[in-house]
């Protein structure tokens, strides 16, 4: 039975919550196969099939259709009140994007799964480690991690997440590899410190930016000054996401 903190948040899914959209995705795939060994990126050829982990990104979005895969609904984010850690929180039995990641990396690590197993544990984790970088995925459990937060963008009707997932992202017109090749600047010392860090750093990191994330205008018209302010952290948080989960992949198949 799904607990209380989790059950706030059961119809997050129907509401807009695609952490970071295709175009989103797509770039933190293309970036992290530019940070792969060259071990593990043949290895996840294989285990792929020939598809690049930006195409596979989006897989699990894509199957939100089919029923067999209703389990995974509650994986797509994570549900940290402010105030409290993961270990305090009350949890969804069916799991949640922090406890996936862990759980698919130790699968990968394990091996002896079948090659539909492996693709599709390898799918979800390039997704999720992606959706745990959207602010927003790390819900306080008030206001669906911001698909309550009714606003405008541009003038036209959103909510908060949306704005996140895509908006801003769109409003760049981008292709995504186009976004990948615009925000990969790193450095040794910033890649070493970024792969350092662990899942649940990535959490705590992520609630550090709600201050940022819900600083609206008190007509809720969210213009060109908060893209301004935001699109930073947007393309930091995209960036990290494709350098850790490369460093994640090396991990497990380097």
């Amino acid at each position: 039975m799904i607990k209380k903190a989790a059950l706030v948040l059961l119809t997050f899914i129907s509401i807009n919550s695609y952490g970071w959209g295709i175009i989103g995705h797509r770039a933190i795939g293309a970036i992290a196969q530019e940070y792969l060994s060259r071990k593990a990126s043949k290895k996840i050829e294989r285990v792929l099939k020939g598809e690049n982990m930006a195409i596979a990104s989006t897989w699990m979005d894509e199957v939100r259709s089919d029923d067999a895969y209703d389990h995974m609904e509650t994986w797509h984010w994570v549900t940290i009140p402010d105030g409290k850690t993961y270990d305090q929180t009350e949890k969804a039995e069916t799991g949640d994007a922090l406890e996936a990641i862990e759980r698919m990396v130790n699968k990968l690590k394990q091996g002896n799964l079948s090659e539909k197993e492996e693709a599709e544990a390898l799918k979800v984790l390039i997704h999720l480690v992606g959706d745990i970088h959207q602010p927003l995925h790390v819900g306080t459990g008030e206001d669906m991690g911001g698909n309550q937060v009714k606003i405008k963008w541009f003038w036209q009707s959103s909510n908060l997440h949306r704005v996140w997932d895509s908006e801003m992202i769109d409003d760049k017109k981008y292709s995504y590899t186009e976004l990948a090749a615009a925000i990969d600047y790193t450095n040794k010392i910033q890649v070493t410190a970024w792969q350092n860090s662990t899942i649940r750093d990535w959490t705590k990191e992520a609630m550090t930016l709600r201050g940022q994330v819900y600083d609206i205008p008190e007509d809720e018209n969210l213009k060109y000054e908060y893209l301004y302010k935001n699109w930073d952290t947007v393309k930091q948080q995209l960036l990290k996401a494709g350098v850790r989960l490369a460093g994640l992949l090396n991990e497990i198949y380097g």
